[in-house]
Protein backbone atom coordinates (compact mmCIF):
# COMPACT_ATOMS: atom_id res chain seq x y z
CA UNK A 1 0.00 0.00 0.00
CA UNK A 2 2.85 2.39 0.75
CA UNK A 3 4.07 1.92 -2.81
CA UNK A 4 0.67 2.91 -4.17
CA UNK A 5 0.53 5.97 -1.91
CA UNK A 6 3.95 6.97 -3.20
CA UNK A 7 2.57 6.90 -6.73
CA UNK A 8 -0.14 9.35 -5.68
CA UNK A 9 2.62 11.77 -4.73
CA UNK A 10 4.26 11.06 -8.08
CA UNK A 11 1.03 11.89 -9.86
CA UNK A 12 0.73 15.22 -8.07
CA UNK A 13 4.33 16.21 -8.70
CA UNK A 14 5.04 14.76 -12.15
CA UNK A 15 2.01 13.53 -14.09
CA UNK A 16 -0.48 16.28 -13.29
CA UNK A 17 1.84 19.21 -14.10
CA UNK A 18 2.41 17.74 -17.58
CA UNK A 19 -1.35 17.42 -18.16
CA UNK A 20 -2.58 20.43 -16.24
CA UNK A 21 -4.10 22.04 -19.34
CA UNK A 22 -6.19 18.94 -20.02
CA UNK A 23 -7.39 18.70 -16.42
CA UNK A 24 -8.24 22.42 -16.39
CA UNK A 25 -10.34 21.96 -19.52
CA UNK A 26 -12.11 18.92 -18.05
CA UNK A 27 -12.80 20.80 -14.82
CA UNK A 28 -14.22 23.78 -16.70
CA UNK A 29 -16.14 22.02 -19.48
CA UNK A 30 -17.15 18.73 -17.86
CA UNK A 31 -16.79 15.31 -19.43
CA UNK A 32 -17.65 14.11 -22.94
CA UNK A 33 -16.39 10.51 -22.99
CA UNK A 34 -16.20 8.72 -26.31
CA UNK A 35 -17.38 5.33 -25.04
CA UNK A 36 -18.73 3.40 -22.08
CA UNK A 37 -16.66 0.34 -21.19
CA UNK A 38 -18.10 -2.30 -18.89
CA UNK A 39 -15.16 -4.39 -17.75
CA UNK A 40 -14.22 -6.88 -15.07
CA UNK A 41 -12.94 -5.68 -11.70
CA UNK A 42 -9.91 -7.98 -12.08
CA UNK A 43 -6.81 -5.96 -11.19
CA UNK A 44 -5.02 -7.19 -14.33
CA UNK A 45 -7.58 -5.54 -16.59
CA UNK A 46 -7.12 -1.76 -16.82
CA UNK A 47 -9.45 -0.27 -19.47
CA UNK A 48 -7.68 3.09 -19.71
CA UNK A 49 -4.31 1.34 -20.04
CA UNK A 50 -5.53 -1.14 -22.66
CA UNK A 51 -7.03 1.64 -24.80
CA UNK A 52 -4.27 4.14 -24.03
CA UNK A 53 -7.07 6.54 -23.12
CA UNK A 54 -6.54 10.02 -21.78
CA UNK A 55 -8.56 11.39 -18.84
CA UNK A 56 -12.06 12.15 -20.09
CA UNK A 57 -11.99 9.59 -22.93
CA UNK A 58 -13.73 6.66 -21.23
CA UNK A 59 -16.74 6.25 -18.95
CA UNK A 60 -15.94 3.03 -17.08
CA UNK A 61 -18.05 0.57 -15.08
CA UNK A 62 -16.27 -2.40 -13.51
CA UNK A 63 -17.60 -5.40 -11.62
CA UNK A 64 -16.85 -9.07 -11.07
CA UNK A 65 -17.40 -10.82 -14.40
CA UNK A 66 -18.09 -7.71 -16.54
CA UNK A 67 -21.77 -8.44 -15.98
CA UNK A 68 -24.79 -6.44 -17.16
CA UNK A 69 -27.94 -7.70 -15.43
CA UNK A 70 -31.04 -7.71 -17.65
CA UNK A 71 -33.12 -4.58 -17.22
CA UNK A 72 -35.48 -4.66 -14.24
CA UNK A 73 -37.36 -2.11 -12.17
CA UNK A 74 -35.04 -2.68 -9.21
CA UNK A 75 -32.30 -0.09 -9.14
CA UNK A 76 -28.74 -1.27 -9.67
CA UNK A 77 -25.34 0.28 -10.19
CA UNK A 78 -24.77 -1.10 -13.68
CA UNK A 79 -28.28 -0.19 -14.84
CA UNK A 80 -27.90 3.36 -13.54
CA UNK A 81 -24.48 3.74 -15.13
CA UNK A 82 -25.73 2.58 -18.53
CA UNK A 83 -28.77 4.85 -18.37
CA UNK A 84 -26.70 7.89 -17.38
CA UNK A 85 -24.07 7.19 -20.02
CA UNK A 86 -26.62 7.03 -22.82
CA UNK A 87 -29.19 9.62 -21.75
CA UNK A 88 -27.00 12.26 -20.13
CA UNK A 89 -23.53 11.85 -21.60
CA UNK A 90 -24.83 10.93 -25.05
CA UNK A 91 -22.45 7.99 -25.42
CA UNK A 92 -22.81 6.18 -28.74
CA UNK A 93 -20.41 3.26 -28.28
CA UNK A 94 -20.72 0.69 -25.49
CA UNK A 95 -18.04 -1.95 -24.96
CA UNK A 96 -18.35 -5.06 -22.83
CA UNK A 97 -14.85 -6.36 -22.19
CA UNK A 98 -14.18 -9.83 -20.82
CA UNK A 99 -10.77 -11.37 -20.30
CA UNK A 100 -8.79 -14.57 -20.00
CA UNK A 101 -8.34 -16.41 -16.69
CA UNK A 102 -11.43 -14.70 -15.22
CA UNK A 103 -12.02 -15.75 -11.62
CA UNK A 104 -15.73 -15.02 -11.88
CA UNK A 105 -16.10 -17.32 -14.87
CA UNK A 106 -14.06 -20.00 -13.10
CA UNK A 107 -16.65 -19.82 -10.32
CA UNK A 108 -19.44 -20.10 -12.89
CA UNK A 109 -17.76 -23.22 -14.28
CA UNK A 110 -17.19 -24.69 -10.81
CA UNK A 111 -19.30 -23.06 -8.07
CA UNK A 112 -17.63 -25.03 -5.27
CA UNK A 113 -17.24 -22.70 -2.30
CA UNK A 114 -19.84 -20.17 -3.41
CA UNK A 115 -22.18 -21.29 -0.63
CA UNK A 116 -20.07 -19.11 1.67
CA UNK A 117 -20.56 -16.09 -0.62
CA UNK A 118 -24.31 -15.82 -1.28
CA UNK A 119 -24.08 -12.37 -2.87
CA UNK A 120 -21.40 -13.49 -5.30
CA UNK A 121 -23.38 -16.63 -6.11
CA UNK A 122 -26.50 -14.58 -6.85
CA UNK A 123 -24.52 -12.11 -8.98
CA UNK A 124 -22.94 -14.85 -11.09
CA UNK A 125 -26.35 -16.25 -12.00
CA UNK A 126 -26.39 -13.48 -14.61
CA UNK A 127 -23.74 -15.54 -16.44
CA UNK A 128 -25.59 -18.87 -16.36
CA UNK A 129 -26.49 -18.57 -20.06
CA UNK A 130 -22.79 -18.54 -20.97
CA UNK A 131 -22.21 -21.77 -19.07
CA UNK A 132 -25.25 -23.45 -20.61
CA UNK A 133 -24.16 -22.52 -24.14
CA UNK A 134 -20.73 -24.04 -23.55
CA UNK A 135 -22.14 -27.16 -21.85
CA UNK A 136 -24.52 -27.86 -24.71
CA UNK A 137 -22.45 -26.67 -27.68
CA UNK A 138 -19.08 -28.03 -26.53
CA UNK A 139 -19.86 -30.98 -24.22
CA UNK A 140 -16.45 -32.63 -24.71
CA UNK A 141 -14.41 -29.54 -23.83
CA UNK A 142 -11.77 -29.95 -21.11
CA UNK A 143 -11.72 -27.74 -17.98
CA UNK A 144 -9.22 -25.06 -19.07
CA UNK A 145 -10.72 -24.70 -22.53
CA UNK A 146 -14.20 -24.78 -21.01
CA UNK A 147 -13.48 -21.80 -18.75
CA UNK A 148 -11.97 -19.92 -21.70
CA UNK A 149 -15.09 -20.60 -23.76
CA UNK A 150 -17.34 -19.45 -20.90
CA UNK A 151 -15.34 -16.20 -20.70
CA UNK A 152 -16.03 -15.58 -24.40
CA UNK A 153 -19.68 -16.63 -24.30
CA UNK A 154 -20.20 -14.43 -21.25
CA UNK A 155 -19.39 -11.37 -23.36
CA UNK A 156 -22.12 -12.44 -25.80
CA UNK A 157 -24.57 -13.08 -22.95
CA UNK A 158 -23.98 -9.66 -21.40
CA UNK A 159 -24.45 -7.95 -24.77
CA UNK A 160 -27.84 -9.67 -24.97
CA UNK A 161 -28.67 -8.36 -21.49
CA UNK A 162 -27.54 -4.87 -22.48
CA UNK A 163 -30.07 -4.81 -25.32
CA UNK A 164 -32.89 -5.18 -22.77
CA UNK A 165 -32.15 -1.75 -21.28
CA UNK A 166 -34.67 0.73 -22.73
CA UNK A 167 -32.18 3.54 -23.35
CA UNK A 168 -29.87 1.17 -25.21
CA UNK A 169 -32.65 -0.57 -27.14
CA UNK A 170 -34.01 2.77 -28.34
CA UNK A 171 -30.57 4.04 -29.32
CA UNK A 172 -29.80 0.84 -31.22
CA UNK A 173 -33.15 1.02 -33.06
CA UNK A 174 -32.45 4.62 -34.08
CA UNK A 175 -29.02 3.65 -35.36
CA UNK A 176 -27.31 5.90 -32.83
CA UNK A 177 -25.58 3.29 -30.63
CA UNK A 178 -23.05 0.64 -31.58
CA UNK A 179 -22.36 -2.32 -29.29
CA UNK A 180 -18.93 -3.91 -28.97
CA UNK A 181 -17.90 -7.20 -27.38
CA UNK A 182 -14.19 -7.41 -26.54
CA UNK A 183 -11.97 -10.04 -24.97
CA UNK A 184 -8.58 -9.19 -23.48
CA UNK A 185 -5.99 -11.99 -23.48
CA UNK A 186 -3.84 -11.06 -20.49
CA UNK A 187 -0.87 -13.27 -21.36
CA UNK A 188 -0.74 -12.26 -25.02
CA UNK A 189 -1.65 -8.60 -24.55
CA UNK A 190 -4.15 -9.01 -27.38
CA UNK A 191 -7.69 -7.69 -27.70
CA UNK A 192 -10.25 -9.64 -29.70
CA UNK A 193 -13.52 -8.11 -30.90
CA UNK A 194 -16.79 -9.90 -31.60
CA UNK A 195 -17.90 -9.77 -35.22
CA UNK A 196 -21.68 -9.76 -35.07
CA UNK A 197 -21.96 -11.01 -38.65
CA UNK A 198 -19.98 -14.21 -38.08
CA UNK A 199 -20.22 -14.67 -34.30
CA UNK A 200 -16.43 -14.97 -34.08
CA UNK A 201 -13.94 -13.05 -31.98
CA UNK A 202 -11.29 -11.52 -34.24
CA UNK A 203 -8.06 -9.66 -33.42
CA UNK A 204 -8.21 -5.88 -33.50
CA UNK A 205 -5.66 -5.14 -36.21
CA UNK A 206 -4.26 -1.78 -37.25
CA UNK A 207 -5.36 -0.75 -40.71
CA UNK A 208 -8.37 -3.10 -40.80
CA UNK A 209 -12.03 -2.46 -40.06
CA UNK A 210 -12.97 -2.91 -36.41
CA UNK A 211 -15.18 -5.98 -35.88
CA UNK A 212 -18.42 -4.76 -34.28
CA UNK A 213 -20.98 -6.82 -32.37
CA UNK A 214 -23.81 -4.57 -33.51
CA UNK A 215 -23.14 -1.63 -35.79
CA UNK A 216 -25.00 1.66 -35.47
CA UNK A 217 -27.60 0.95 -38.16
CA UNK A 218 -31.17 2.18 -38.00
CA UNK A 219 -33.75 -0.54 -37.41
CA UNK A 220 -37.33 0.51 -36.77
CA UNK A 221 -39.74 -2.43 -36.73
CA UNK A 222 -42.74 -0.13 -36.98
CA UNK A 223 -41.59 1.25 -40.33
CA UNK A 224 -40.91 -2.25 -41.62
CA UNK A 225 -44.44 -3.30 -40.73
CA UNK A 226 -45.89 -0.24 -42.47
CA UNK A 227 -43.90 -0.95 -45.62
CA UNK A 228 -45.07 -4.57 -45.58
CA UNK A 229 -48.68 -3.41 -45.23
CA UNK A 230 -48.36 -1.17 -48.27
Amino acid sequence: MNELIGRVYGFSKQVFPNQSALYSKLAADGQSPKALMIACADSRVAPEHIMQAAPGDLFVCRNAGNIVPPYAMQNGGVTSTVEYAVMVLGIRDIIICGHSDCGAMKAVADPTGLEKMPNVAAWLKHSCAAEQVVNEAYPEMENGDRVHAICLENVVAQLNHLRTHPSVAAGVARGEIALHGWFFDIGAGQVLALDGRTGRFLPITEGEDLPVAQAATQRLAGEIQLEAAE
